[in-house]
């Protein structure tokens, strides 16, 4: 059997990640019904917030799913309890160190999977005891890794180097692309971009729309002094780059950033002054639909691609 879906005890070895402003419980119950495993994303909730949500997502859905829970946010502690007390047995953790809450996840019961964007870091999050690792590559939307390495390259790279099941994120959102990371040797897939153009997503409608129009070139990683991150060029993206011509200090990038630009851009639909993140791969996704209606386009595109390289001669 395919190591993911053992793990997670699902019928597709396809993930929907765990993205701020976009994975409510909603995204994730309609994903987990469909056979995937749906992710809430804590990233972007207050912890009675996030609570009412497993506990909307309990109700949605029989299927398993999980919390996306990035660790460089506040709060943490309390988040990592409500999770406890409210039996989630799946967690995704991300940006920050696994040793520090593997080990009191799995002492309650709970499957841990760490994403990473290095061989280097995965074998961390393997010596750490996470089940699992999500190696994300540089396309991918959102908070990125430094070191620029694309899906196509880190997979194997990753793949020579652990022994637990490997996860590909960062430019899939067909079936062929789950296809062609699977063999490069990774076990199941986890797609963001994608899943942010459904009907179930928690992302603002002028955002969604924005993301079906994106071009090949729309998106460039910047704020690499912060945290590097994926944005679609609107005002604000070009903003920081007219602020990177006069060689500005960290305190000045921050300053132009504030507070709640991902919040204002994804959730309130300011497209002109919020921070809008999406993968390169939202050049190929065209068309706003039921998040179960994807996985099952997915799954389609994945055995059709499987069958002609079958048949591949040379």
């Amino acid at each position: 059997m395919n190591k993911i879906i053992a793990l997670f005890k699902i019928k597709y070895p396809i993930i929907q990640g765990g993205m701020i402003w976009n994975s409510g419980y909603k995204l994730a119950s309609a994903v987990s019904n469909a056979g995937g495993l749906g992710l809430i994303g804590a990233g972007s909730m207050y912890p009675e917030v996030l609570r009412e949500h497993i506990q909307k997502c309990k109700q949605a859905t029989s299927k398993p799913f999980g919390v996306n829970v990035p660790m460089l946010y506040p709060n943490i502690e309390e988040i990592m309890k409500i999770i406890v007390e409210e039996g989630v047995k799946i967690v995704f953790t991300s940006a920050g160190n696994p040793k520090t809450w593997t080990s009191y996840l799995k002492e309650n019961g709970i499957t841990v999977v760490h994403v990473v964007s290095s061989s280097v870091f995965a074998l961390k999050a393997q010596d750490a005891g996470v089940d699992a690792v999500v190696a994300e590559g540089f396309e991918a939307g959102g908070h990125n890794g430094r070191e620029e390495t694309t899906t196509l390259t880190l997979i194997p790279m990753v793949k020579e180097k652990i022994k637990i099941p490997l996860i590909a994120a960062g430019g899939i959102a067909t079936g062929r692309g789950m296809m062609a990371v699977m063999v490069l040797g990774a076990d199941g897939v986890q797609v963001g971009s994608r899943f942010v153009a459904s009907l179930e997503s928690s992302a603002h409608d002028n955002f969604k729309e924005t993301v079906i129009n994106v071009k090949e070139g729309d998106t460039q990683l910047t704020l690499k002094e912060l945290a590097p991150v994926r944005l679609i060029k609107n005002k604000f993206y070009q903003d920081v780059q007219d602020l990177y011509q006069t060689s500005p200090t960290k305190e000045e990038i921050v300053a132009l950033v504030g507070r709640a630009r991902a919040k204002r851009g994804m959730f309130e639909g300011d497209l002109i002054e919020g921070e809008l993140e999406i993968g390169q791969v939202a050049g190929i996704i065209h068309f706003i639909k039921p998040a179960g209606e994807i996985v099952k386009e997915m799954i389609t595109d994945f055995q059709l691609a499987k069958k002609e390289v079958l048949n591949f001669n040379f």
